[in-house]
């Protein structure tokens, strides 16, 4: 009993947007996977060898249901804008986007924690205040909430219309099969966006340098070296790690 609530907890905290099944179910448009390591339809060894399995993949799903693909997409631009291609590099750029997006996420997982974990981790054999599926639910709820904040409506309407979907009266009705997708799109384009306004200024300092280069008649020079140090000087002038950060972080306000 004990390894089962704290594999459930784990569950939670990770994943906390997916019901978790031993079998595949299909309920309306939600799909889910049910591990019951009790037994059922499969033996032990395989409910361990899925739940393992799921586990590696939670990683992936949480940096896809998070503000991460914006953060790191977004640093990405930054370093070809800028031309410095290695520096910083890709774990440093990873490591900041992975702790800006615990800054930004703080709240939706505290939430998380005080509704579902700690009410299911205070269940006893004789007391039962919350089951699994219902702290799972409440999980998937808060970043639901989250991900449709911050996607378009366009972008919800087009998988609705691809899945089929009946309308709903609310967009919390939705399932997280048409959320993370529409989601993920809105991701792309707002990082996108974001990403042309930094190359705006690093593109006219390259075209200054190339036209005086060119008038100079020195045309063998690379425009990119002359032009970096400027880059540099004029990100620094402008303070601009806090201005991008600032950015960043406001935009999922």
């Amino acid at each position: 009993m004990k390894r089962r609530k704290i594999t459930a907890l784990v569950i939670l905290l990770l994943l906390s947007s997916f019901s978790l099944y031993a079998q595949v179910e299909v309920n309306g448009s939600d799909i889910g996977v049910k591990l019951n390591l009790e037994g059922g339809n499969f033996t032990k060894a395989v409910n361990i060898l899925l739940l393992m399995t799921m586990l590696s993949l939670v990683p992936s799903f949480i940096m896809m249901m998070t503000s991460f693909t914006r953060i790191v997409i977004v640093l990405n631009f930054l370093k070809q804008a800028m031309g410095t291609q290695q520096a910083p590099s890709g774990k440093v750029v990873s490591a900041l986007a992975l702790f800006l997006t615990i800054f930004i996420m703080y709240p939706v997982y505290t939430k998380i924690y005080n509704e579902a974990v700690i009410p299911y981790s205070k269940n006893t054999p004789s007391n039962t205040l919350m089951t699994e599926e219902a702290a799972i639910n409440i999980g998937i709820k808060h970043l639901k909430l989250f991900m449709i904040k911050q996607t378009r409506d366009s972008d919800i309407l087009m998988f609705m219309d691809l899945a089929k979907q009946e309308p709903v009266n609310t967009p919390e009705e939705l399932s997280m099969r048409i959320v993370i997708p529409a989601f993920l799109i809105s991701e792309l384009k707002t990082a996108f966006q974001m990403g042309f306004l930094i190359y705006l200024p690093f593109l006219v300092i390259d075209l200054v340098i190339a036209t005086l280069l060119m008038s100079m008649g020195m045309m063998m020079l690379p425009p990119v070296m002359i032009s970096l140090p400027f880059k540099l000087l004029l990100f620094i002038m402008v303070d601009g790690w806090a201005m991008l950060i600032y950015s960043l972080v406001s935009s999922f306000g």
